[in-house]
């Protein structure tokens, strides 16, 4: 199962703690998508990282809507040509959550040709060009636009060198060579990537994402940040659940956090400080609920 698959078909269940308020959230993704089929970020403009999250969470709520304007919408970019890094990763997932749709074999090499463009020269992947050594998110990212893509990933070895790289001494990953302290989002990165290429997933990496969680609930980006936040959450309960970690333990707490960002609207916000609705934070909180149904 890829890795959008993986992720979706567990956010397919956060309808079974949701109940009733299922109807809130599709009301609410409904509402961020635009005539011309794409989904909105927080400015309100059609965005295609926004549209993979919109999709996604469509899909996860087994919602309707016009996908053929969507097709449409995403012709537009070609093969990612004015694309940066992000974004072009945000194609190729958008055509695989629209089942290739549209898409030709020379749209998906040339997307392929864009990426490699953002290939470290000592190993993996970077949303920056001509770097030295790969990040996490970047590698990440990578290895699941080429499974989008349904296209091989080049130069295994070289990525996982770059990953064995990023690993700090407590046990985690950190997103950038020169940080040394991990990050919950890096970590969680890491062992998805991981358990996807078939490497040993080093089990002290769950020991050290447990004490990013706090008692009352909700997981920190990392142990001494002030507090913590959806997409980490979200993230790490994949991340421990992908290690084995029974996550029972944990349950009540980020169900009571989670639902501390939870708004009538239908969406969740991203931290206690946060005032905006987004389509990115609401895919998060339907992961996190899946995980802890």
């Amino acid at each position: 199962m890829s890795f959008r698959l993986e992720m979706l078909q567990v956010a397919r269940v956060a309808p079974k703690v949701l109940g009733d308020a299922s109807a809130l959230v599709a009301n609410f993704l409904r509402g961020q998508l635009t005539a011309e089929g794409a989904f909105i970020d927080r400015a309100g403009r059609a965005d295609l990282y926004y549209t993979v999250f919109g999709i996604e969470g469509m899909l996860a709520l087994q919602q309707t809507w016009p996908k053929e304007q969507t097709v449409g919408w995403l012709r537009g970019f070609g093969a990612g040509e004015t694309l940066d890094f992000v974004h072009v990763c945000c194609l190729a997932r958008c055509w695989a959550a629209l089942k290739h749709q549209g898409i030709g074999e020379d749209t998906a090499a040339g997307i392929a040709e864009r990426l490699e463009a953002y290939a470290a020269t000592e190993g993996g992947y970077h949303v920056g060009k001509g770097r030295e050594w790969g990040s996490a998110y970047g590698c990440l990212l990578a290895a699941a636009a080429y499974e989008d893509l349904k296209l091989p990933l080049p130069r295994l070895v070289a990525l996982q060198q770059c990953m064995e790289r990023l690993r700090t001494n407590d046990g985690a990953w950190n997103n950038e060579r020169h940080l040394p302290l991990g990050t919950a989002p890096a970590t969680a990165a890491a062992i998805s990537l991981y358990r996807r290429m078939g490497w040993p997933v080093p089990q002290e990496c769950v020991a050290w994402l447990l004490q990013c969680f706090l008692p009352e609930g909700g997981c920190r980006a990392f142990p001494a940040a002030p507090m913590p936040d959806l997409l980490s959450t979200a993230v790490a309960l994949h991340g421990l659940n992908g290690a084995g970690f029974d996550l029972r333990p944990l349950q009540e707490s980020c169900l009571d956090y989670i639902d501390s960002l939870w708004s009538n609207e239908g969406g969740f916000h991203g931290n206690w400080t946060d005032h905006a609705l987004d389509c990115e934070y609401t895919y998060y909180g339907l992961l996190a609920l899946g995980h802890l149904a």
